[in-house]
């Protein structure tokens, strides 16, 4: 008999450290798509969170209690929900967007996609319904996470 380890356990640490590092770069990114148009913030805080949960539920629960991204992230778990001025914001950065590209993109095919594209999205965006709770951290208990 072996006395060692199965690889299972071995590859543990790697697979954890990889999903941090997953969840430390979308949740770096998202940071940076408040800022960017184009960039999203959301589906990489959602993503961010993701990851943190399979390798640091430490950082997924810090993630969760952001004040500034935690209450939408709790929103979308929960309830499938998006809150008011994150829709607003993202529709604001939508229409933004679809002006950069009408003013930079040249191939007329390109841009009416794209556009049109971004439109849908915000469509979609508008159309989600609205958190019914006070998804804000202090409100919630968080424990299952």
């Amino acid at each position: 008999m072996s006395s060692q380890p199965p690889i299972h356990s071995l590859m543990r640490p790697v697979r954890n450290s990889l999903y941090i590092g997953l969840a430390g770069t979308s949740f770096g990114l998202g940071v940076i798509g408040v800022f960017v148009p184009l960039m999203p913030t959301t589906c990489f805080m959602l993503l961010a969170v993701w990851s943190a949960s399979r390798g640091s539920p430490r950082f997924a629960r810090w993630i969760r209690h952001h004040p500034r991204f935690g209450p939408a992230i709790l929103a979308w778990e929960r309830e499938r929900a998006i809150p008011r001025h994150a829709k607003l914001i993202a529709v604001a950065m939508l229409a933004l967007s679809c002006l950069v590209l009408a003013l930079t993109v040249t191939l007329m095919l390109v841009k009416l996609l794209l556009i049109v594209l971004l439109m849908l999205l915000g469509l979609w965006i508008v159309t989600r319904p609205e958190p019914k709770a006070d998804m804000s951290p202090s409100s919630q208990r968080l424990s299952r996470y």
